[in-house]
């Protein structure tokens, strides 16, 4: 073995600048939060040639003082904590005092700054070989500019792993849409090869951050989000969540920003891909701007030298609160919020009209109360044409009452094969109480082939899948009465043996309370060995040894099991589609318009069990450009 000695200071910068510099998108990441934490309210951001030749960031924060300049490239050395009781609360975002003596190792750093108490500005150099500090007088406003040049210039090795320029680029263009993102307050600018690609003024107001998250996300989005604001024990979650129908085909649109500091962390991901678990369809990811707000006592972001990780101190806390506040938010969803997605992304019509078409989609439309809150609507001759002032009539419970004892075996709808859809003259539909108003989906016209619904609201054409509709009231309605009851379990006539690791046995054993909320009775009979003596009713058909391995991996892995809970929803949810209106079954204008009504009411409304859509609009705008109408 050779002689134990000190690291050079210069290979020491080197090693750990390989933990902190990735790649140019890690340097502009440093140098923009170190910005933001000198209280910089404008940054920015200069790259050429991907950020291999040229990374130039200039903010106007406070500065930093000329006998500083030298000490801010040394390793271990910051402005931000002190001692340990700093450490344990963390609210920079950056600490370790290791990023610009990392990236000064790797290339050749310059960095000019100045504060407001110094009449001239000092400038310090150095290249990665020397790793000697070469301070000059500037010119310079208050505030730093940092320039990073010929990235890797003295490390081949590491310069042959960076990919193509536009690559490159694109993982800057993220991290400054991070940065942005993180932080309203600030104004940002993003240039490549001297063109601007992004220029962000501050957001001060709700309108401003909204168009910051239209510019950096998309306009559809924006469109298609719900706004999110909830404080419980000490934790506070706000931000904007894309409705299911808004899904991804990766998780490219995944923002999660813990004080101001962007991470990507497991327990966050489940909590939110389980609030999205039964509205989204196979394979697809949620979209979503959050931000959580905690004590920073209460989390550890010294976890990891790039600060994407973090450890929070009562992790379940956590987890539950995200998932409660997203599940009950997506919960609310009706479909007038969705009617206020598409009408937003549909080209209006520039008449009075339209105007209070828009009007009444974002904030003066029909309150939805129950399953008889609206009636269906009323035309005049038979063309059809809408007729705004209809006669008045009441509209009777019964109707909804007799639809609903059809589908469940009681007669009063005959199963009968599909037929051409009626004519508008042969239909009676009823016409609606003098409200006023109109049901975010309108009033139903016909069925189309047995399977669809359509409907006219004064948005345009609602076209309803009947089938996929009703299976979401039935689920709802069949976990409602669920929840209610107590989850009832069932013995098992011969207990199931399972071999399992010393550390699963131990867990169930520890855990037998909370396995027992669940409804399973589970005892630890052998170091290695558990036997399973009572599973819930529901599930009394299930693979039990599955079932069993299935909860104790969540509760190894997250500290806590939803598998119960998500195997008697995917039971529910077979049950439900079963038991719903099937294909074919031919429907009156009045079960039509119950289905419609009780859709506004029930909760996830817009998808199926599966995550399929149940419904969808065609605007008057849209129909219009089908038969150039207005031209």
């Amino acid at each position: 073995m050779p002689h134990i000695h000190l690291l050079s200071p210069r290979l020491a910068n080197q090693i750990a600048a390989g933990e902190v510099v990735e790649r140019p998108a890690s340097v502009v990441k440093e140098l923009v939060e170190n910005a933001l934490d000198a209280g910089a309210e404008r940054v920015d951001v200069e790259i050429e040639q991907g950020g291999a030749k040229l990374i130039r960031v200039r903010d106007n924060g406070c500065g930093i003082g000329e006998d500083d300049l030298p000490l801010a490239l040394s390793r271990h050395a910051t402005s931000k904590i002190t001692s340990l009781e700093d450490l344990e609360s963390v609210a920079s975002l950056g600490f370790r005092g290791e990023a610009l003596a990392s990236i000064s190792s790797v290339s050749r750093l310059t960095l000019t700054s100045r504060t407001e108490f110094q009449e001239a500005a000092s400038r310090v150099e150095v290249e990665g070989r020397e790793m000697d500090a070469r301070i000059s007088p500037a010119a310079h406003p208050v505030g730093t500019t940092v320039e990073v040049r010929d990235l890797f210039f003295n490390t081949p090795a590491r310069r042959k792993f960076l990919r193509t320029e536009k690559t490159e680029f694109n993982h800057v263009e993220e991290c400054v849409r991070r940065q942005a993102l993180s932080r309203f307050d600030a104004g940002f600018t993003l240039r490549h090869n001297q063109r601007v690609v992004q220029s962000l003024r501050p957001a001060e107001s709700p309108l401003d951050r909204e168009r910051r998250i239209g510019a950096l996300c998309g306009q559809q989005f924006i469109d298609n989000a719900v706004v999110i604001d909830a404080e419980a024990t000490g934790l506070r979650l706000w931000g904007w969540v894309a409705l299911p129908t808004f899904s991804r085909s990766q998780a490219d649109l995944q923002y999660f920003f813990v004080n101001g500091r962007v991470i990507r962390d497991k327990l966050v991901a489940h909590a939110v891909r389980q609030a999205y678990r039964d509205v989204l369809y196979n394979n697809r990811h949620p979209a979503f701007v959050l931000y959580l707000e905690v004590d920073p006592a209460t989390v550890d972001v010294n976890v990891h030298p790039t600060k994407h990780e973090v450890r929070f101190r009562d992790g379940r806390l956590v987890h539950d609160f995200i998932f409660r506040t997203l599940h009950r938010a997506l919960a609310d969803v009706r479909p007038d919020d969705h009617l206020r997605g598409a009408v937003a992304q549909s080209v209006g019509r520039e008449t009075a009209g339209q105007a209070t078409l828009v009007d009444s989609m974002t904030g003066n439309g029909a309150e939805v109360g129950g399953a008889m809150s609206g009636a269906p609507s009323g035309y005049s001759g038979s063309g059809g044409n809408w007729n705004p002032n209809p006669p008045r009539q009441d509209w009777q419970a019964s109707d909804q009452m007799a639809f609903y004892q059809s589908l469940n075996g009681g007669g009063g709808v005959s199963e009968q094969p599909a037929r051409p859809v009626s004519t508008l003259s042969e239909v009676t539909p009823t016409p609606p109480a003098d409200t006023g108003e109109e049901p975010p989906l309108g009033y139903a016209i016909a069925q189309l082939h047995g399977i669809y619904i359509l409907a006219q609201s004064r948005a345009g054409m609602v076209v309803v899948d009947m089938h996929a509709a009703h299976e979401r009231i039935t689920y709802e309605r069949m976990k409602r009465a669920l929840a209610e009851q107590d989850l009832k379990s069932q013995p098992l006539l011969v207990p199931v043996s399972l071999a399992v690791s010393q550390k699963e046995a131990a867990l169930a054993e520890t855990h037998g309370e909370e396995l027992h909320q669940l409804g399973l009775q589970i005892e630890r009979i052998g170091p290695e060995t558990l036997a399973v003596r009572q599973v819930p009713a529901l599930l009394r058909g299930a693979d039990t040894e599955q079932l069993v391995r299935d909860v104790l991996a969540d509760l190894i892995e997250h500290g806590q099991s939803d598998r119960i809970e998500a195997v008697t929803h995917e039971l529910l949810g077979t049950m439900a589609c079963h038991g719903s209106v099937r294909a074919n079954r031919q429907l009156t204008i009045p079960e039509m318009n119950s289905l419609l009504r009780d859709m506004e009411a029930t909760e996830r409304s817009g998808q199926c069990n599966h995550g399929r859509p149940t419904w969808t609009l065609v605007t008057l705008s849209e129909l219009d450009k089908l038969f150039l109408r207005g031209r």
